[in-house]
């Protein structure tokens, strides 16, 4: 009985912050960051000139934007600036740049001009575009590449499954971390007076991957076992759609996630070594009870999931949480459910517009499928070591402008770090600007 009073006193103290936060109902959140995404891709054409540039930097200042993610390294593998490490992206969807034009130090100038801080966003262990058949796993590195468990149990590289448009890397490999790390180095120097460095795609591509021969000698030395049926050890194919864990699955769990912390922390030491002041954030989804298929533990090390998730998580699984090495922490609510009370109603029947992102189950439509909930979850879960910052894909709502803005009006009552919009290209699109504006300034 004392020991079970303990735990309802430590889940209470985790939960605090949370509880905090949602009370503060009538306050203008006027002191919150609002982040704006520009996607390389998405936004290649109207960024291709310096005046483009300066007319929508001055257009989100002036709706309160207060901090520009600028996305410099593609899920291709290919940057925005001139690398000496990767291919340098000078043309998409017939777009043509020359190698000298600098998106990152247009965005700088401008951003700083108008009093908004700059961010460079970086994919990480991403190196391929699989529809484009495009990327460093086509050209430079096919040796990188993730080698995936398919439900015939043959292993095969991640670029010749077509079905997945995310050609991802091996995180484990130590020539891809070394490129990894050289290229954020390079960033951070190339641009000393950027605000910030987020991560992106710093993760596996999901729980069928990565299955290399690599990974697995890693993996034995890591735990001192000895996989006799590999990958039949770690998981099995039930039918075509669906896996379920081995005897080693946990392990294998754990495993994962301290190659994805021991990057960040990697990845911290060397970005501070060249520039002490820049923040180092983050982006991952909001779904943690499944994001661990991913190797991912965004958690702060003062959560431990091992009580709450006994099927995936180990008793030291919590010391891969990297929380505590972000300055910036954005959360990906990536739903067209904004409230508990619409998760309430929505069960069972299907929603109309979720965005699949990996490692999400959509037949388990609890809480965190919503902004609300998805909200409150990643403050308890992050403890209060690092603000989070709730994240929304304005192209699921389509054109319901009054979900969206209720979506927005929700994430900055509910997150402490502010708001991120995902993307620019969607606010421009559908002309949302002033719906945004609005939005923003106020709490439901």
């Amino acid at each position: 009985m004392k020991r079970f009073r303990f735990l309802q006193a430590i889940a209470a103290l985790l939960m605090l912050p949370m509880l905090m936060n949602c009370a503060k109902t009538e306050k203008i959140a006027n002191d919150k960051r609002i982040y704006m995404w520009v996607d390389c891709e998405a936004n290649f054409a109207r960024m291709s000139t310096a005046d483009s540039i300066a007319y929508y930097t001055e257009k989100m200042q002036s709706i309160g934007v207060t901090d520009i993610v600028v996305d410099v390294k593609s899920i291709m593998g290919e940057t925005l600036y001139d690398s000496k490490y990767a291919p340098y992206m000078g043309e998409f969807e017939g777009t043509v740049r020359p190698r000298e034009y600098d998106m990152m130090r247009h965005f700088i100038d401008e951003g700083h001009k108008h009093g908004m801080r700059v961010h460079g966003s970086l994919n990480i262990f991403a190196g391929g575009h699989n529809f484009f058949g495009r990327g460093i796993i086509y050209n430079e590195h096919p040796e990188w590449q993730s080698i995936v468990y398919q439900p015939d149990g043959s292993l095969v590289p991640i670029s010749e499954i077509k079905t997945n448009y995310n050609g991802m890397l091996n995180p484990s490999n130590p020539e891809v971390r070394e490129y990894q790390k050289n290229i954020l180095v390079e960033f951070v120097e190339r641009y000393p007076d950027a605000d910030g460095i987020i991560f992106d795609r710093l993760r596996y591509d999901n729980m069928t991957s990565d299955f290399s021969e690599l990974s697995r000698q890693q993996f034995e030395a890591w735990s001192g076992l000895k996989v006799e049926k590999f990958p039949e050890d770690i998981l099995t194919w039930a039918d075509e759609k669906t896996w379920k864990p081995a005897k080693y699955f946990k392990q294998w769990v754990e495993w994962r996630a301290t190659i994805i912390k021991s990057f960040v922390e990697e990845a911290h030491a060397a970005i501070h070594a060249a520039n002490p002041n820049i923040l180092i954030g983050d982006y991952t989804g909001a779904w943690y009870p499944t994001y661990y298929q991913l190797g991912v533990n965004w958690a702060s090390t003062q959560y431990n999931p091992a009580e709450r998730y006994p099927d995936w998580a180990s008793e030291n699984y919590y010391k891969t949480g990297y929380a505590e090495l972000l300055d910036i922490y954005m959360t990906g609510l990536y739903y067209t459910l904004v409230t508990k009370d619409e998760v309430d109603a929505a069960q069972g029947r299907p929603i109309e517009g979720e965005r699949g992102e990996a490692g999400m189950d959509p037949n388990d439509l609890t809480y965190c499928y919503s902004v609300e909930g998805g909200a409150e979850l990643a403050q308890a879960l992050t403890c209060g070591v690092v603000p989070v910052v709730g994240s929304l894909y304005v192209d699921q709502y389509k054109e319901d402008s009054e979900q969206f803005a209720k979506a927005v009006r929700q994430v900055m009552k509910s997150c402490e770090g502010g708001l991120m919009i995902f993307d620019l290209v969607h606010i421009v699109n559908r002309d949302w600007w002033a719906l945004l504006e609005e939005n923003m300034k106020c709490e439901e």
